[in-house]
């Protein structure tokens, strides 16, 4: 089955998070055409979403170690978001949502004590399990550092858990170009295009 095909949210582990909503907290996936193409990875976390720049995008593959760069904080209400960001702006260029859902988060201490999902992220790694569209199972999040030390050389890989909704025989990441949004089915090229027939 393709990556773009939106499959049956599994049963997982429960959680110990909740969302702005008081539900389970929320994650979103954004396809960012921008200088440089790239997935933007986002998590709910204390009313923000925690963000961070995955240039080639999050794998379903366990072997896949995807490199996951920090950026800033975005509001709750960008998880929404999908269309295209004016050239002089911050981050110009065409986004859609790839994918969205609830996340579990699963982390624990060195005595197998639960930890908050923040908590988890300052220690840095985070163990989480995703009920999304198209990303489904438990995934982690573990910080390194990359050349000097100081906050602009940290960096993170995310990895996918080699459970029951791994994928080993194709691809685990979707061709940005053909990829479709979970929330209208379009493609970045559609989205562009209907913008710039709107502004036309």
């Amino acid at each position: 089955m393709d990556t773009d095909d939106v499959r049956r949210t599994p049963t997982g582990p429960g959680q110990d998070g909740s969302g702005s909503d008081g539900g389970a907290p929320r994650f979103v996936v954004q396809i960012h055409d921008a200088r440089r193409m790239h997935f933007d990875f986002r998590l709910e976390v204390d009313g923000v979403l925690k963000s961070w720049a995955v240039p080639r995008g999050p794998s379903e593959n366990p072997r896949d170690k995807r490199l996951a760069v920090p950026t800033q904080d975005h509001p709750l209400a960008y998880q929404e978001f999908e269309g295209v960001i004016p050239p002089d702006e911050q981050g110009g260029g065409t986004v859609i949502v790839w994918d969205q859902g609830t996340y579990r988060p699963l982390s624990h201490d060195e005595r197998g004590t639960r930890v908050s999902f923040e908590e988890a992220l300052e220690r840095g790694h985070a163990t989480f399990w995703l009920d999304g569209a198209k990303l489904h199972g438990e995934f982690a999040l573990t910080r390194f550092r990359v050349g000097d030390e100081g906050p602009g050389h940290v960096a993170w890989l995310l990895v996918k858990a080699d459970d029951d909704q791994a994928v080993h025989d194709r691809p685990g990441t979707p061709d940005p170009y053909h990829a479709r949004s979970a929330r209208t089915g379009r493609t970045l090229h559609q989205v562009e295009a209907a913008e710039r027939q709107h502004t036309g």
